[in-house]
């Protein structure tokens, strides 16, 4: 097969229709001799959008479809979908239709160029808040500053990887994943085309702000050990500055003896100290508890229903 599409599903009834459309029309003046599939993860969605998957994949056998037991968050599809994809270039999107379906013979070609990745990077991003551009753009550039891999800013999971890249991913099983820096971190040569997103076509974004940050966590800790360094850096530092501050207060008391027992200072010692150590807590607390969660090697998702051929023995980790 020479294409696989795969796309995740969270309460996309609104846009399943019109973005099935477009991909077939796509794909089809695309020529492809080997053929094509269409793999949807439906990511525990509340609203229709598994019945409307069944009745796609019912007219089309090129649709593929799984069900997830319960939502297990938009990379963990991701991946679900790469377990089960037959195509020697495999293209990700989303269901908004914020990235265009018809980017993708720009990026078969690019890939058939010798590249094994090749992404698409946004222009402009349409339809999204002044906040919410603003801290994806602060987080891609603080990550691409702390990480030891280079991962581009400005890019989501839009792309198209070989089956090499796929089966690289497959040898990746960590519980919290980020796939984009996974992506960067096997190598290859990558490249990218540029083109800007536009607005939702329909129904609400599934990516709160809390799940943005649960995933600036992910990228985080999974490729930089910076914020354990400033942990420690701090600790030392503060742990100085303590020592002065202790060196100082007795010559006060016992040089000078120009004193004042001081209940503002007291209280500012203490609550800095305690604040940073918090922090550092904090810090090493999350690094932990993904650890903790890949010592436990729980399945990274449980389907419920599907028409796909089960995954091949390198990739045990679904039921």
């Amino acid at each position: 097969m020479d294409l696989s599409v795969v796309i995740p599903i969270y309460n996309e009834e609104a846009n399943i229709a019109a973005l099935y459309e477009r991909l077939r029309g796509v794909v089809e003046n695309m020529a492809l001799p080997g053929g094509y599939e269409f793999i949807f993860v439906n990511d525990g969605s509340r609203d229709q959008s598994l019945v409307l998957l069944r009745l796609l994949a019912a007219r089309d056998e090129r649709v593929r479809y799984l069900d997830f037991s319960r939502n297990f968050g938009h990379q963990i599809a991701v991946t679900a979908g790469l377990d089960r994809t037959q195509g020697e270039a495999v293209v990700i999107i989303d269901a908004d239709l914020q990235d265009p379906p018809e980017l993708l013979p720009h990026l078969y070609q690019k890939l058939r160029e010798g590249f094994e990745v090749v992404y698409a990077k946004r222009r402009t991003r349409q339809g999204e808040s002044a906040a919410k551009r603003l801290t994806a753009k602060l987080f891609y550039r603080v990550l691409a500053l702390i990480t030891h891999i280079s991962i581009p800013v400005d890019t989501g999971d839009f792309r198209i990887i070989s089956r090499k890249v796929v089966t690289a991913l497959r040898q990746m099983p960590e519980q919290n994943k980020f796939i984009r820096g996974q992506i960067s971190w096997i190598g290859y040569r990558q490249s990218c085309i540029e083109y800007d997103r536009t607005e939702r076509t329909g129904g609400a974004t599934g990516y709160t702000y809390s799940k943005m940050l649960r995933f600036a966590l992910d990228g985080i800790t999974a490729f930089s050990d910076v914020p354990l360094r400033v942990a420690t850096i701090s600790g030392f530092a503060v742990s100085g500055v303590a020592f002065l501050v202790m060196l100082y207060t007795l010559y006060s008391r016992f040089v000078t003896r120009d004193f004042q027992p001081g209940w503002a200072s007291l209280m500012i010692s203490i609550l800095f100290l305690g604040g940073v150590q918090l922090i550092a807590v904090g810090i090493i607390g999350e690094y932990i508890a993904r650890l903790s969660a890949n010592v436990r090697q729980r399945p990274l998702y449980i389907i419920s229903e599907t028409n796909t051929t089960p995954p091949d023995t390198t990739t045990p980790r679904s039921t």
